[in-house]
Order: structure tokens, then C-alpha cells, then sequence
């Protein structure tokens, strides 16, 4: 049997609500074509890696990391209304690059 610690149990309650944010309620163009591929909670569940990932090149998703910075604060605050956790982890937003490797992968 297989069992889960809480903060893989947060992450993907995290990753969950995130993805339901940026369908619904986030207007930014430069997430209109993201998508978040994992979450990843420090054990202490203070930091959460939110891994994303978007369709095009090294701008687009610079530009898509810079648009989920300037709304970590709206995130944080609808994060904090629906997890309902004590203490808010500290968002981290990373790029995953790990669908372009796989694809260049392919095509060799």
C-alpha cells in the first residue's frame, strides 16, 4: 500500500485549485496557453515549486514566468481561501522543460 505525506496530499490539492485559476479567474495574456505540470511542497510545507509549462520559446515562457510572479499575490490570497492551511507556503514558479526535451527526444 501506498502511502502519501501531507504535503504530496497539499500539492496536488495545490496543483488542483491553481489549474482551476488560471481556466477561470486569471486574465493575464501571457497564461493564456499555460499549463501546470506539478507541484512540489517542502516537506515543512513553507515552499511550494509550481512547475508550468507553455507552447512556444524561451520568451513566451520567460514571459509566463514573469506573468505568475506579478500574480502571486492574487494566487497566494485564492490559494489561502480554499486550502484553508495555517501557514501559506511561498510560491516559487519554475518552467518545465522536461515536454520540449521529451519532444527533441522523439525526433531523433
Amino acid at each position: 500500500m501506498i502511502t502519501f505525506t501531507r504535503a504530496d496530499r497539499v500539492s496536488g490539492l495545490v496543483q488542483e485549485v491553481l489549474s482551476d485559476l488560471l481556466k477561470k479567474r486569471i486574465r493575464d495574456p501571457r497564461l493564456d496557453m499555460a499549463t501546470i505540470t506539478g507541484v512540489k511542497m517542502s516537506s515543512d510545507l513553507k515552499l511550494a515549486r509550481i512547475y508550468f509549462t507553455i507552447y512556444g520559446d524561451s520568451e513566451k515562457s520567460e514571459a509566463a514566468r514573469r506573468g505568475f510572479e506579478s500574480a502571486r499575490g492574487f494566487i497566494k490570497r485564492s490559494l489561502a481561501g480554499r486550502l484553508g492551511l495555517r501557514y501559506m507556503p511561498d510560491l516559487k514558479f519554475f518552467h518545465d522543460d522536461s515536454f520540449e526535451y521529451g519532444s527533441h527526444i522523439d525526433k531523433l
